[in-house]
């Protein structure tokens, strides 16, 4: 029997959800494949992988898909790891670099500047690490993941993405979440759905475990970090569907 190719994420922030899924008897059923947010959703889309862990904006692009358990990578709140950082205010912001291992935040991004920001600053692609480096002056930058938690020591100003949705909607913000482009079979479903809910009752287990100074894990983890893909989440990300689709 084939095994489930299952794409992940190699953030911090998905550890909790990929703790279950290296246990058995999850993992003899499955083969785990780790890329960057971005690339994730490109290869379901190459039907390279038969779930992953995809930004949420990438869905539209595919012809069906499945929303697989009810769990995701999503902030009730502020979210901490996607963030626009500047050393200038927000008004005096004049040129953006957007992060290329992100599809969720960048569109996220380009919806609080228009619609709740008011501000319309030159917008670039970053195409490598290197532009970090260039978030300076009148230069900002949107950075995601394990490195936004680096750039928190660097930056003046940070606007958290996860917490300025909330302030406009009252929702969450769900950044990535489970999904196929085929139907999978109930059994496997379910079994998926109890690996994601393993390392949620071992948090303390998985920090101990995790060599990482320069933020608080455990608070990461427990304050910051939204996993379960409940009914206000699925509002949020309906809510966001709606709004790309518009745009």
């Amino acid at each position: 029997m084939n095994k489930i190719r299952v794409g992940i994420v190699n953030y911090l922030n998905t550890k909790p959800l990929i703790y279950g899924l290296q246990l058995p008897p999850i993992a003899d059923k499955i083969e785990l494949i780790g890329t960057y947010p971005s690339r994730l959703a490109e290869l379901l889309k190459e039907d390279k992988i038969d779930v992953g862990l995809i930004p949420v904006a990438a869905i539209p692009q595919l012809p069906v898909h499945y929303l697989v358990g009810n769990y995701c990578i999503a902030a009730e709140r502020e979210i901490a790891s996607v963030c626009l950082f500047s050393e200038v205010p927000m008004g005096q912001i004049q040129k953006v670099y957007l992060d290329y291992q992100s599809r969720s935040s960048v569109a996220l991004l380009k919806f609080l500047m228009k619609e709740y920001w008011g501000i319309s600053p030159q917008l670039e692609e970053a195409k490598d690490e290197s532009y970090r480096e260039k978030i300076k002056g009148t230069t900002a930058g949107l950075v995601i993941g394990d490195r936004a938690l680096e750039q928190r020591k660097i930056s003046t100003f940070i606007y958290d993405l996860g917490s300025e949705w909330r302030a406009i909607t009252g929702l969450p913000f769900v950044f990535a979440a489970w999904v196929s482009k085929k139907p999978l079979p109930a059994d496997f479903i379910a079994a998926f759905d109890e690996a994601n809910s393993l390392g949620l009752n071992h948090i303390d287990e998985i920090v101990n475990g995790t060599n990482f100074q320069l933020y608080d894990l455990k608070k990461y983890y427990k304050l910051h970090l939204l996993y379960h893909l409940n009914e206000r989440a699925r509002k949020g990300m309906e809510l966001f569907l709606k709004y790309i689709s518009e745009k």
